[in-house]
């Protein structure tokens, strides 16, 4: 957790098992199965849920309590943060979209990437050009369009700066994070469980069209407080790698409501200051249940951190967990620790998971991990065959 500004003697030390207790909390993990109704009521929500992999935001959510299926019309999802798809309360998407826009036009020109260069040799704006295609993608999507219809219509309309050729494509088309990053700012949504996905306008959301940077979102749904509250205690330079900004950027926007929180063995972060007496007062305490635990999908946002040594120590383990390609999930316990990681494998209609325990697995913490698979196989309408042990 290195930091890189000055800043006054930490408030508070506490150690890493108390930011993992605090973290878990936040993320809502400690939340019974089915306890909670409405979407209003998981704060995690504020900040979007990633909608990746195998098991996407409908399992995260139902991890923390809600069980809504993906067509639940009180969620949206749309490409926000690092250009992945989230979901949001519905009634949150006007909300969503100014906080997950650009703070600048440097932060523009890191969040697309590659696509930032031809814009500038060519004297065009990062800004303009995701102004440029967002309008181009509300007037297109005047009905639900497919992403590959989308894909080709823009190229017809729009000039190189904007085109790039693709090779796993053999073809050419926008720039990906341009194409990705537009879409919500053009006041459209991805439809759930559609592959190819499939947009479509939102009822009722007036375009934002990068009129407005994500520094006017309300606080609530600004990225950097959401980042320090549920990744908190946090940095600039992690939070500008989650984000996928300029860390520049992101510590001349760092909110100034924070205190210094001494992690022991990690250094020293910054903490929300309305946070902190939560965090001291789980330091103290150690009455988390171990033997309670979650399944958590490869991209489940509390496997979202960038201070990934502080969740997992061993650098091994670290890799295993993070591949590129082919990612498990995550065994995690009610004090936020990962104790194994799990892979799903369905045949049919029949499922079964393979666990990789990190440790000694007691008799009560197998079945805790056998009720989870139960509960996974029920979200996805099948029948589990059984939890079995990988071989090393």
């Amino acid at each position: 957790m290195a930091r890189a500004r000055s800043a006054p003697a930490p408030e508070a030390r506490v150690d890493r098992a108390a930011v993992l207790r605090f973290r878990h909390r936040r993320h809502g993990l400690h939340h019974a199965p089915g306890s909670l109704t409405d979407p209003a009521e998981l704060d995690l929500l504020d900040l979007g849920v990633q909608d990746t992999g195998h098991v996407g935001a409908v399992w995260a959510l139902a991890n923390r309590g809600l069980d809504l299926g993906s067509d639940d019309d009180r969620l949206v999802f749309a490409w926000t943060l690092r250009g992945a798809p989230h979901a949001y309360r519905r009634a949150d998407a006007a909300k969503a979209a100014l906080a997950t826009a650009p703070f600048s036009e440097a932060d523009a020109a890191k969040r697309v990437f590659d696509g930032s260069a031809p814009l500038k040799k060519a004297g065009i704006p990062v800004l303009d050009a995701l102004a440029t295609v967002a309008g181009h993608m509300r007037e297109l999507a005047a009905r639900p369009i497919s992403k590959g219809e989308m894909s080709t219509a823009l190229t017809a309309r729009l000039d190189e700066p904007y085109l790039r050729w693709c090779r796993p494509c053999n073809a050419t088309h926008l720039y990906e994070q341009t194409f990705r990053l537009s879409a919500l700012q053009a006041g459209l949504e991805l439809r759930p469980d559609t592959s190819p996905p499939v947009l479509a306008r939102i009822p009722r959301l007036r375009p934002l069209a990068f009129s407005r940077p994500g520094t006017d979102a309300d606080p609530r749904f600004d990225v950097l407080r959401g980042h320090l509250r549920f990744y908190g205690p946090t940095t600039p330079t992690t939070a500008a790698a989650f984000l996928d900004a300029p860390v520049k950027e992101v510590t001349a926007h760092w909110p100034d409501d924070v205190v210094r929180v001494e992690v022991a063995g990690h250094g020293e972060a910054d903490l929300l200051a309305a946070d902190l007496d939560e965090l001291v007062e789980l330091a103290a305490t150690d009455d988390a249940p171990a033997e309670e635990v979650r399944l958590l999908g490869p991209y489940d946002p509390y496997l979202q951190l960038r201070d990934r040594e502080l969740l997992v120590a061993d650098a091994d383990r670290r890799k295993d967990l993070w591949r590129v390609l082919g990612r498990p999930g995550a065994v995690v316990d009610g004090r936020g620790e990962v104790v194994a990681t799990w892979r799903p494998t369905a045949s049919g209609s029949r499922l079964t998971v393979t666990v990789d325990p990190w440790s000694r697995f007691t008799k009560a913490l197998r079945a805790a991990v056998e009720r989870e698979a139960e509960r996974l196989a029920d979200h996805k309408g099948l029948t589990l065959t059984g939890v079995e042990r990988a071989i090393a």
